[in-house]
């Protein structure tokens, strides 16, 4: 049996391929594009038994990619890769790709669930929505910092379509103020309008989901924490047990006694 490693960064792929005893039958770097890395593997004359690396920044393209090509794909947890190859003297591409290829070849790594890519659509809308929430606060503490030394305090509670109301209405009558504050209001203005439409956008894929409208029914359960949680679960199998979940969320409990 022969065993792929991948040592993956954002601008090359270090290929490590060993066989059963341990000895290196190919070494290579090619670029860190699926097609690249899938041409290496097949340029190789014996079939691969396991394609492993550890999980990082392009897992997702580098497993999706090789599973449709019907290799069996290892996605490694970092730490424990890390901790391995502490070990190795020489800090390279080419030597951890070596001691990858070694880990996979023993059997001695935890392997990590790639999430989907409806997963991964899912997180990338929420992401979205919290970015422009943050900016649109930061600019309405921003402002308020600012009104703040002109002896102007906005009302604590405002809600977000009001903010705009109250901020025109106040620096109005100072031309200089206005000069200062109205291009930052403006760019606020259009953020809060991106925030919205993204939260319409986040509220119905969670209302057009079949198990996002299941978890609604919990009391105090809304779209963001349906369609969080469903993201951030992805595949229930993937946990032995429901216990285990709170666990994965960071959620623990102290021992009895």
């Amino acid at each position: 049996m022969f065993y792929a490693a991948l040592d993956v960064s954002l601008r090359s792929v270090a290929i490590c391929i060993i066989d059963h005893d341990g000895k290196i039958c190919l070494e290579r770097s090619v670029r860190s594009d699926v097609p690249d890395v899938l041409l290496c593997l097949a340029g190789f004359d014996q079939p691969i038994h396991q394609v492993g690396f550890e999980a990082g920044a392009l897992t997702q393209p580098i497993t999706y990619g090789l599973t449709e090509a019907g290799y069996d794909v290892v996605c490694m947890e970092a730490r424990q890769v890390a901790a391995a190859l502490s070990a190795m003297r020489n800090k390279t591409d080419k030597h951890d790709a070596r001691g990858i290829a070694q880990i996979l070849r023993s059997g001695w790594y935890s392997r990590v669930h790639v999430k989907s890519v409806e997963s991964h659509h899912m997180r990338a809308l929420l992401t979205s929505r919290k970015v422009m929430q943050r900016k649109c606060i930061d600019l309405e503490n921003e402002i308020r910092g600012l009104l703040r030394i002109f002896g102007v305090v906005l009302p604590i509670r405002l809600s977000r379509g009001a903010f705009d109301v109250a901020v025109r209405e106040t620096i109005e009558t100072d031309p200089a103020l206005s000069h200062a504050l109205l291009p930052m209001l403006e760019a606020r203005a259009m953020l809060f309008e991106t925030f919205t439409e993204l939260d319409r956008r986040v509220k119905r894929a969670a209302r057009e989901d079949a198990i996002c409208r299941r978890f609604m029914t919990v009391p105090g359960v809304g779209e963001i924490t349906a369609l969080s949680f469903k993201a951030a679960v992805d595949d229930p199998a993937r946990f032995k047990s429901s216990r285990t979940v709170g666990a994965h969320f960071g959620l623990t409990r102290p021992l009895p006694g």
